[in-house]
């Protein structure tokens, strides 16, 4: 009986005791993996001094026994939650470089879902999406229940308590005003978990303010009522395409570790379209995203308005707001849009005033699958030509292209081929049998980054080719990326911009940008000029519209 009795008193502290530092550890450790400091040293993130437990032990402390239970049910809930939250966050971090908002972001975890899909099927997906709500449901529940038993402890021992917690807290007073670091950077003083609570409850606020300013943004626009003859008048007779290239970021040309292939494809391109008579100018822009949200880049863009989450997306599409493919329509241009990564019904192309779309269903692709992807780069290009730019008697064309090869997961992406051996595109079945899928390929980080580089390349070839080999002289090439890549390739301290280009053989094309001060050729010098994204549109309107004319 003794021995039983034994036990159960040392398992009892078993138990307190990892409730204890479960809850601790839930205070104390950062919402950025980055931010723990490198090697052994991420240990010293344990040595600090949670406020939220000494208010907490405190609160508790005061109150009798029924109210002392319900508020640590309530406090154990909340620091569930907010646990929750953080776990979210490091995803987010790592990929996207960003918090999340508890808001805005709840249509980007059908995103994840898709891209699980892609890389572990169907299966694994649903597999990780309920192992993902279970183990939020297991954190709310083991939280609770761990600030109820230390709540019993607490009032089982009020004077030690009461010493411990007075102790701690001059501890964390003097600290805070010492502003005192271990190594890393990170506070003893923590107060980590209140930051995360006030950043999620400020949001609600925050969003609800940025919607009513983005309505007056939306209303302001000096190229909405500019006559149609004198919207792009530059350009008339003049056939442009604007082609994004996914994750094109600044990386892909600056970043040492894995930016070779990228640059030698860019020097190799711009030799080759230079024999043609084609000349470049080349700038840097900064995308509102990072990591993944093409369309808010595409909108930010194409309309002239920051769009940086959802809410301002839904919002502006909306809307009758003038875009650039919208304008080239009202000049007299026929719109099109080769969209490979639409796989659904996609309205908003009525919005940036398509005349005709083509997607994944229409585009004739009848190759394999790649990864997310679905079809390779070079075919879609192909298809931009037969199904449009090829035709005999035709208007001037305006075509957005957004070219997916270059999604993560960087795999697998075909060899260019000689452009009449295309055909629709069965040729590339056996050229990807071998190619590593993505599980294979994340197991190394060095192996990621050189496919990423590799994918860019492919991207950039299959524009660039394609104007080598089909552009004529009224052919003028908008080629820029959307945003950078996931942090897994280029860490949570990169920017966000992107290399932005315009090729063409008119030299009053260009001529029309010399006070641009963008650099000569494909590759963008270090310091050349970086505008916000938003701010494209209204620069390219001015330049090829009357205002815009030479002096």
């Amino acid at each position: 009986m003794a021995v039983n009795k034994h036990v159960r008193r040392v398992a009892g502290g078993v138990v307190t005791l990892l409730a204890a530092l479960l809850v601790f550890l839930a205070l104390v450790l950062p919402d950025q993996i980055t931010r723990l400091p490198p090697g052994n040293f991420w240990l010293t993130a344990l040595i600090r001094v949670p406020i939220e437990a000494l208010l907490a032990v405190a609160l508790l402390l005061a109150l009798p026994g029924r109210a002392r239970r319900i508020t640590a049910t309530v406090l154990g809930a909340l620091l569930g939650a907010l646990t929750v939250l953080k776990v979210i966050d490091i995803g987010f971090y790592a990929v996207l470089a960003r918090q999340f908002d508890p808001v805005l972001d709840w249509t980007l975890f059908k995103d994840g879902f898709h891209f699980l899909v892609d890389s572990v099927g169907r299966g694994g997906a649903l597999l990780a999406a309920a192992g993902a709500v279970l183990l939020a449901a297991v954190t709310l529940v083991a939280m609770t229940f761990s600030v109820r038993r230390l709540s019993r402890v607490i009032a089982a021992h009020p004077w030690p308590v009461r010493g411990t917690v007075l102790t701690f807290s001059a501890a964390w007073v003097t600290l805070a005003v010492l502003g005192f670091q271990l190594v890393g950077g990170i506070p003893v003083a923590s107060q980590s978990a209140a930051e995360l609570a006030r950043d999620t409850v400020l949001a609600v606020p925050q969003d609800i303010q940025d919607r009513k300013d983005f309505a007056r943004e939306v209303r302001n626009d000096d190229f909405k009522n500019l006559p149609d003859d004198q919207l792009l008048s530059a350009l008339r007779g003049k056939d442009v395409i604007i082609g994004f290239v996914e994750s094109y970021g600044r990386d892909a040309v600056e970043n040492p570790e894995f930016n070779q292939p990228v640059l030698d494809q860019l020097r190799a391109g711009q030799s080759k379209l230079a024999a043609k008579g084609f000349a470049a100018r080349t700038g840097y822009l900064t995308s509102p995203t990072f990591g993944g949200g093409s369309w808010l880049a595409h909108s930010t863009f194409l309309s002239g308005l920051w769009i940086d989450n959802q809410n301002r997306y839904r919002s502006l599409v909306a809307t009758d707001r003038l875009t650039l493919t919208s304008a080239f329509k009202r000049a007299g241009f026929r719109t099109v849009g080769f969209e490979p990564g639409v796989t659904f019904a996609w309205p908003e192309g009525e919005f940036y005033g398509y005349q005709q779309v083509y997607d994944s269903h229409t585009l004739g692709y009848h190759g394999p699958m790649l990864s997310w992807s679905t079809m390779p780069d070079q075919f879609v290009m192909k298809q931009v030509h037969e199904y449009e730019f090829g035709k005999a008697k035709r208007p001037p064309l305006l075509a957005e292209v957004t070219l997916t090869s270059s999604h993560t997961p960087w795999t697998p992406v075909p060899p260019m081929l000689p452009w009449d051996e295309i055909g629709d595109g069965r040729v590339y079945g056996p050229m990807i049998a071998g190619a590593p899928n993505a599980q294979q390929l994340f197991s190394d980080g060095k192996k990621v980054k050189q496919a990423y580089a590799g994918s860019i390349a492919y991207s950039v070839d299959s524009l660039l080719s394609y104007v080598e080999n089909y552009g004529d002289d009224n052919l003028v090439l908008v080629l820029l990326g959307d945003h950078q890549p996931a942090s897994v390739v280029v860490g949570t301290n990169a920017t966000k911009d992107v290399p932005i280009s315009i090729v063409a053989k008119d030299p009053k094309v260009l001529d029309r940008i010399n006070g641009w001060g963008w650099t000569d050729g494909l590759t963008p010098a270090p310091g050349a000029p970086l505008w916000p994204m938003n701010e494209f549109r209204d620069k390219f309107l001015t330049a090829y519209s009357p205002q815009g004319e030479p002096h």
